[in-house]
């Protein structure tokens, strides 16, 4: 029985654990905001290795198609396809099919196209930003809890040194005291860089994708824009 005290006594008191139990309450949230912070960025990682995959082949391939107005074939080349991207220009083209179908005015057409690639495109960006605020919110959050838990750190440390005036060395309180309290800032930095920076990494691959995504939808644009001027003049 005493061995086993003995060895949860000395787990408490030896390592990273040690440290946190020292720098106060204010570690416990901390910690909270770092597991969370973890777990965003495993799933945002996870989702967001979809926008890896090279779109400019499939792109090509795709313009290639409608310059032969083969639609049917390139809405059916975008659906087989993986990705966001083959997602944006497929809803497009099927709604061009349908307007087409229609015989739908073809300024109106290339309207309706541009709008209902703009709504979808949209719809996924959001969903690619999904938990991007709470990264975000802990890249705040958690350095200014860290500095708050270091101002109550010295409100004690300084207290304790008041109490203890001419008992004990002065310099060796304040020293004790003021170590406590930085842990907590250097706690509070630990959480804060990372989930900052994986809130810029994330950030920027979508924007990367919101380029590509539009970069693509204006060159199917203007193919089936020159289509449509095409059949017109036949007609």
């Amino acid at each position: 029985m005493n061995l086993q005290l003995i060895i949860t006594a000395s787990f408490f008191e030896s390592g990273a654990l040690k440290l946190l139990l020292e720098g106060g309450i204010f570690m416990w949230p901390l910690l909270t905001l770092l597991v969370l912070a973890l777990a965003v960025i495993i799933e945002r990682y996870r989702s967001l290795k979809l926008l890896e995959t090279d779109a400019s082949e499939l792109r090509e391939s795709i313009i290639c198609l409608l310059s032969e107005d083969k639609v049917e074939k390139s809405l059916e080349l975008c659906e087989a396809s993986r990705g966001p991207v083959p997602a944006v220009l497929s809803c497009g083209l099927r709604k061009y099919l349908v307007l087409r179908r229609l015989n739908y005015d073809s300024a109106q057409m290339e309207q309706q196209v541009i709008k209902s690639m703009e709504n979808y495109g949209v719809n996924i960006v959001a969903a690619l930003e999904k938990h991007l605020p709470i990264l975000a919110t802990i890249a705040s959050v958690a350095p200014m809890l860290g500095f708050l838990g270091t101002v109550q750190g010295m409100i004690v440390a300084f207290g304790d040194i008041e109490a203890n005036i001419g008992t004990q060395n002065i310099v060796q309180a304040a020293a004790s005291g003021i170590r406590v309290a930085l842990l907590t800032t250097a706690f509070g930095l630990i959480v804060g860089i990372p989930a900052y920076m994986a809130f810029n990494y994330f950030t920027g691959i979508i924007n990367d994708f919101v380029l590509q995504v539009e970069s693509s939808a204006a060159e199917m644009i203007e193919v089936v824009t020159l289509r449509l001027t095409l059949d017109k003049e036949r007609s």
